[in-house]
């Protein structure tokens, strides 16, 4: 048996946020997950849903990039939308190999209630949080996310 002190590893931060948010994300998927359920929407369409607002329709291979998915799971997962008149897809007028996809009325109608939804899971699971700090986290994961993008493209 090895009797060596064990040294801590200098430079460390007090606190790791990886488990906690890891914790507290999975509390706000379970919550969503059974609030979406009623809506016929998973969490992973509500995401879909939510970048296709926001960009106002995307080519299906970029919507897979940002998603973070493979060509199978996107058409998968459009499928599931498309089958519930969410959203559609064409075909791009500059390239018709692409298909270019957009949210319907209805999938913008229920993306709005679906928001809801959402809204009331994180209530729960951060309802201890004021306004502002809640405003102040998601200020801060934004900067991560966007500072963790610009490394992966390593376009900083």
């Amino acid at each position: 048996m090895d009797h060596r002190p064990v040294l801590p590893v200098l430079n460390q931060p007090v606190h790791l946020s990886g488990a906690l948010l890891e914790f507290l994300a999975r509390r706000i998927r379970l919550r969503s997950e059974s609030l979406l359920a009623p809506l016929g929407l998973r969490p992973r369409h509500f995401v879909a849903m939510t970048v296709l607002r926001e960009r106002g329709g995307s080519a299906q291979q970029a919507l897979a990039k940002t998603l973070d998915m493979d060509g199978t799971n996107i058409v998968g997962l459009l499928n599931d939308l498309e089958a519930e008149g969410l959203i559609e897809r064409r075909r791009s007028p500059e390239d018709r190999r692409r298909h270019i996809v957009e949210l319907t009325e209805s999938g913008i109608e229920r993306l709005a209630r679906a928001e809801f939804a959402i809204a009331a899971a994180e209530d729960e699971v951060l309802g201890a949080l004021e306004p502002d700090q809640r405003e102040a986290l998601y200020s801060m994961l934004q900067q991560a996310l966007n500072g963790e993008a610009c490394r992966a493209e390593e376009s900083c």
